[in-house]
């Protein structure tokens, strides 16, 4: 693997929040198969939209209420009819579909990854 070394400075400048799914929706404009999200990042970033190719390994019904993480300051990125806000957080599984990244347990929606 090349040097891919960064400085705490870098690590800072990407802000990554939790935050809690309060709504989601089948995306079927999406070029693959994804979901739209609508997470609370609590009072100082309110709730905000993200496009998600989540559908192999999470439903619709457990992903509300659940809280996850994003990358809230990259730009706004435009996804077929969706302005997707922030950049939902996952890992590859065995088979190549995205897993979500969680906390095992619950933390106040907005606190910042440190």
């Amino acid at each position: 693997m090349a040097d891919n070394t960064i400085s705490y400075d870098d690590f800072l400048k990407v802000d990554i929040r939790i935050g809690t799914v309060v709504d989601a929706k089948e995306f079927p404009e999406a070029r693959r198969p994804a979901y739209i999200l609508h997470i609370d990042f609590g009072e100082d970033i309110g709730i905000k939209k993200s496009s998600a190719q989540i559908t192999q390994n999470h439903t619709l019904e457990e992903l509300k209420g659940l809280q996850v993480m994003a990358v809230v300051n990259f730009p706004p990125k435009q996804i077929g009819p969706l302005r997707s806000e922030v950049l939902t957080l996952g890992f590859f599984d065995a088979d190549g579909n995205v897993v979500l990244a969680g906390l095992k347990k619950d933390v106040p929606n907005g606190e910042r990854l440190c």
